[in-house]
């Protein structure tokens, strides 16, 4: 069912670290409509009873349902999105074999909650002046110190994604090389090292030393 699907989907988010939240959308739903029953049953009543006061604002509770339920929309449709952009940098971390991703791409997950979670209140009627201003004061001294950090490690970082793509598209697994007197077979490459195999063993060289070297190719 699509409902199990979307259950899967919400259930499967790490909200901080591995703290995960539980949805039942047919337990949500079901208890949505119970409750709506029971409104308009009153609403009846009141009706009946020229209980003018209490069904006009029975009236308005109804009346702002749509705009709450358009900003669980929102929020529900965001939270995906975040988990979405939060599992996809992991896999691109992990597949470079780089370091921190799970930091960074949590971090990203949950700068997009916060922008996620304040239009889904702006939709549904909440004044958010006050916390979007406190909010922004906070992701700008974040956003400084992440710059910073980033700014310190990136020249490190982006070397060795080239050094790591150069290193794959010269170089492949069964090539023989010679390298500082060292001659083997490129038995895997992965993104920080280049594993040789010997006559004496097998020899893990960083790309780094590799790309900063002269290496010799065999035919």
């Amino acid at each position: 069912m699509k409902a199990d699907k979307l259950d899967d989907k919400l259930n499967e988010i790490d909200l901080f670290g591995d703290k995960k939240i539980q949805f039942n959308v047919i337990d949500i739903v079901a208890k949505f409509v119970k409750w709506m029953l029971y409104i308009i049953l009153i609403m009846i009543v009141t009706d009946l009873l020229n209980l003018t006061m209490i069904s006009e604002g029975i009236k308005s509770v109804i009346g702002y349902l749509p705009k709450l339920i358009t900003a669980l929309a929102i929020f529900v449709i965001g939270l995906l999105f975040a988990n979405f952009v939060k599992k996809s940098l992991q896999s691109f971390f992990e597949s470079m074999e780089l370091s921190g991703g799970k930091m960074i791409s949590q971090s990203i997950f949950m700068l997009l909650l916060i922008f996620i979670s304040i239009t889904a209140l702006n939709q549904a009627g909440v004044d958010t002046e006050i916390i979007t201003s406190n909010i922004t004061m906070i992701l700008a001294a974040f956003l400084l110190a992440f710059a910073l950090a980033v700014g310190l490690g990136a020249q490190k970082v982006v070397g060795d994604l080239f050094r790591t793509f150069y290193t794959r598209k010269i170089y492949e697994v069964g090539q023989i090389i010679e390298f500082n007197d060292i001659k083997g077979e490129i038995e895997s490459i992965d993104g920080i090292s280049v594993t040789l195999k010997t006559t004496t063993g097998k020899i893990v060289i960083p790309i780094k030393d590799i790309v900063e070297s002269q290496v010799r190719v065999q035919d």
